[in-house]
Formats: structure tokens, sequence, C-alpha cells
């Protein structure tokens, strides 16, 4: 080889200089690991993190809390805006809470640990509004987000099933923006038996799917109201769709007939709410 041919080897991302690629392995699984060891169990408390998500955790009294960690700007901040504190935070260093996490996350100082709120019956959802009922959305970021939607229309509860849905911790928890405080999930273990169960108590159940019969805004809606999501993709399931008392559909007049499932759910809850509010 001519010595102008060589080019020394520069390292990765995260490397330290000097650093082989197995010693670089070595330190990615440690970092991976002591992640993991962080963070709470699948059978733990709710790790919670962000400003607006935790902020309402602690106004949550419905919450119990074992861990609450802090930067010393944002423990600064708690006590400006005068937020209660049901346990006294440790103050840490940023990188202290990030570690806790996964890379991407972004915590603005502030992490949590509490006890999962309790999963209210399906017999105590209010019976003079709209639920939703998401059908194996299984993305937390989809249902995050559809949380944080359902809080800003006042939505009386999300349902959904115990299996094939993500934990009301973490990703959800930061995507929702402090709405799992405000809006209550119902966790059933048979969805279509839960559906049924609204249906006999007045519930008018509505599938929302690209191929529906009617368009939402033309379908004569009522409270109590229920929406039903399906995951994106395979969208209801057949025996979903069958419980429904109609299947609708959102129509777009753009060349893209279908919408991302979270933004499914906030232009139907518009489109109802203005229905139901123009109906009184």
């Amino acid at each position: 080889m001519r010595e102008r041919d060589w080019k020394p080897r520069r390292p990765g991302p995260g490397a330290k200089s000097g650093e082989t690629h197995e010693l670089l392995k070595r330190r990615e699984r440690f970092q991976r690991a002591r992640r993991e060891t962080l963070q709470p169990g699948p059978d733990g408390p709710a790790a919670l993190y962000g400003w607006h998500t935790v902020k309402a955790a602690l106004e949550n009294p419905a919450r119990s809390f074992h861990k609450l960690l802090a930067t010393e700007n944002t423990a600064r901040r708690l006590a400006e805006e005068r937020v209660p504190l049901p346990v006294t935070p440790d103050i840490v260093r940023s990188g202290t809470i990030a570690e806790r996490l996964s890379p991407d996350a972004v915590h603005q100082g502030i992490y949590a640990e509490a006890d999962p709120l309790p999963s209210p019956e399906l017999e105590e959802i209010a019976g003079d509004g709209i639920v939703l009922i998401l059908d194996q959305i299984t993305d937390p970021h989809n249902v995050g987000a559809i949380l944080r939607t359902a809080a800003g229309f006042a939505v009386a509860a999300i349902v959904t099933t115990a299996r094939h849905s993500p934990e009301a911790t973490g990703v959800l928890a930061k995507s929702a923006s402090g709405a799992l405080e405000y809006v209550p999930i119902v966790t059933v273990q048979n969805l279509a038996r839960a559906m049924s169960e609204l249906h006999e108590r007045g519930t008018l159940l509505v599938g929302l799917d690209s191929t529906g019969d009617a368009d939402l805004d033309a379908v004569a809606l009522r409270v109590p109201l229920a929406l039903v999501l399906g995951a994106e993709g395979k969208g209801l399931r057949q025996l979903t769709r069958a419980t429904c008392d109609q299947v609708a559909r959102l129509d777009l007049p753009g060349r893209i007939k279908s919408l991302n499932v979270s933004n499914a759910a906030a232009l139907a809850l518009y489109v109802a709410t203005k229905r139901l509010a123009g109906a009184g």
C-alpha cells in the first residue's frame, strides 16, 4: 500500500479517540443495559417525563409518586409556578435523567415515576358525551396524540383492550402532553362485548373507515356517542366493524383519502362535536 493511499479510520459517533470497534460495541451494550436497569419494569410504576406531562401528573391528587428528578432550572420553575410537590424532587444534572430514557427522548429536565392511574369500569363512563374506542392501536405516539385531542374535545373516556395496546407510560405519556390525567382510559378484555354493553345502554356506535357507507358529516349523530377507530393498515377488525351501528368515512377533497389515525380522530371529533352542538 502506498503511503498516500492510507487514511486513519475515524471513530464513530460516541466513540473515544483510539477506541476500537469492539470496545465501542461493548460501550453501547453497557449503556443500553444501564438505561434498561434504570427504567421501571413493565409491572412497575409509570415513567413520566417532559414538563407538561409531569406537571399535570403532579397536579393530579389521584397520582401516587415514587420518585421525582428535576434539574436545578426545572425545580426553580416548579416553585415559581407553585406546582404541588407530593414528593421532594432530587436535583440532578440533565444527563442523569437522559440515562433513564431512549436517546431521542425530550425530557425538559424533569422525570417522575408514579403508580399507573386505575382503569375505571365501563359503567362509570358518563352517558351524555362522546367516547373513543380504540381497536388494537398499538403505536404509543398515536395513542398519546389521540389522548391529547380527546382532552381538547372533552371526551368522556377512551376504551381500549388490555392486550394489543401500549402502556400508559413513557412515550405515550409524553405524546399525550398531560392528557393522561384528564381523560379516563377504560381497559377491557373483549372489545366487541364492551361495545355491545355500551349499545345496550343507548350509545350510538359509529366506526370510522375510509370505505364507510356515508360521510361522517351526513350521519345522524346523537349522544351518547362512541367513535370507533381501527389500527393503521388493518383498520377495524371484522367483529368490531359488525358490532358498530354504522360505519362512516371522512371525505377528503385531495388525492389521499385516508389520514393517520390520530389525525382522523381529531377530524372526526371536530365534525361530531359541531354536529352535536348544532343538533342541540
